[in-house]
Formats: structure tokens, sequence, C-alpha cells
């Protein structure tokens, strides 16, 4: 039972990405991205429960890459696939258009498998991880899409946007993680700011301020990452 309990964490991960496909094929995109939501807390608390039985197994990361193919692969890109639909209904668009952002499920999946061969993420990320990703695109269409969808420019904005975040997930961009050696403010600067400043986001604009944050996240992420090389560069002349 004490083995089993990582992987039953993660099939929870799994049935929330199946739960927030579903929702999201029917249009209620709310109860989509709380679904993802919940599949990124079983995501979290997995493998920590993993690490602190003591049962961490092959089976368990393998496992867990498939269920988060579901939950922040298939599930946003649904929700996205039916949101550039309504657009594409009122801008009487090629149909083929609906199914653009699937391309996003392919590359999350990608990312994924790239992230169980590389080693080098131990402390932080390469590439934008799959979870950040899928809670962008599922705070942006669940909470934002209505507000957007009259602006005339939103549909050929959103599939660059879309590429984008698909060439993020598989690129060679350093990243932070919210890993903790210690809780002093030295060496971990950018984790508190990032932090600090997420609270009045999340006070003013509620589950709609989780695509502002990702953003935020981004920028913060490779404006630290260059400083950090500016550093490296100092140092080795």
């Amino acid at each position: 039972m004490k083995k089993q309990l990582p992987n039953a964490i993660t099939c929870c991960n799994l049935m929330s990405g199946c739960f927030a496909t579903i929702y999201a094929v029917m249009g209620y995109f709310d109860i989509a991205l709380l679904g993802i939501i919940a599949g990124a807390v079983f995501d979290f608390f997995d493998g920590m429960v993993a690490r602190l039985l003591h049962v961490s197994s092959p089976i368990g990361k393998e496992l867990d890459s498939l269920a988060d193919v579901v939950t922040f692969g298939v599930a946003p890109s649904v929700m996205l696939c039916m949101w550039v639909g309504t657009m594409i209904t009122s801008h009487r668009l090629p149909l083929f258009m609906v199914f653009l952002p699937l391309i996003m499920a392919a590359f999350s999946a990608l990312r994924l498998a790239k992230f169980n061969l590389d080693e080098r993420q131990t402390m932080g990320f390469i590439g934008l991880p799959t979870p950040a990703n899928a809670l962008f695109w599922a705070s942006l269409v669940s909470e934002w899409g209505s507000k957007l969808s009259g602006f005339e420019p939103i549909l050929p904005i959103t599939l660059v946007m879309m590429l984008l975040s698909c060439y993020l997930l598989v690129s060679e961009i350093p990243m932070f993680a919210l890993k903790f050696k210690t809780w002093g403010w030295k060496g971990n600067e950018v984790k508190w700011i990032f932090l600090v400043s997420c609270v009045p986001l999340v006070i003013i604009f509620g589950l709609g301020s989780l695509a502002i944050i990702v953003a935020w996240y981004l920028i913060l992420a490779i404006v630290a990452g260059k400083y950090a090389n500016g550093e490296k560069t100092k140092e080795n002349a």
C-alpha cells in the first residue's frame, strides 16, 4: 500500500485531466480550469509523497509523464481548440484552424519525454514547465476568453502565442523552480520576488491571475537567466 500511494495520487492527476478535457469539450471552461488546477496539485504531491516515503520508482516516473500529457497537454489544448472554434464561426474562417492548438499537446509530450531524459533539471527547469503552460492557457480561455473574443486580431495573436509556447516548452532557456535549500533571501531573491508579487495579483484577479502569473514567471526567469549569464561572463573575464 505504501509503495502504491504516490502512483494513486498520480492517477488522480490523470483523472483530473480527463475530467478537464470532458468539460472543455462541453464548453464549461471554468470547470475545466478547476480540473487542471486539481491535476497540478496532485502532480505536486505525488513526487513529494514518493520522496518522503522513499518509494520512488521508474514506473512512477513514467506514469507521472503519461498523466501530465493528459492534464497539461491534451486538456488545455482542447480548451484552446473549443475557444478558437467559437471565433472561427464568427469570423467565417477555415474549419481546420480549430485543430491547430492540438500542436501544443504534441509539444507538451515532447517536453515531458525530454524532461525524463534530461538530468540537468534538479533545482530548476530547462524550458517552460508543462503545468505552467497549461495553467496559462486554461486561465486565459476560462477567465479572459469572453472579454478577448470581441477583439478583432485576437485569433492570429492567439495562434502566434500558441506557437511561441510550443517553442518555449522544448527550448533550452533556464527557468527557476520554487525549490528552497534555505529560506533566506540570499540565493533565493528571484523566488521570493516572484512569490510576493503573486499575492496582489491573486487578490485582484482571482483565477484570472494564473495567466498573468505565468507570463510574469516567464519574464522574470528570462531576465534572471540573462543576469546570471552576465555575472558569469564578468567572472570569467
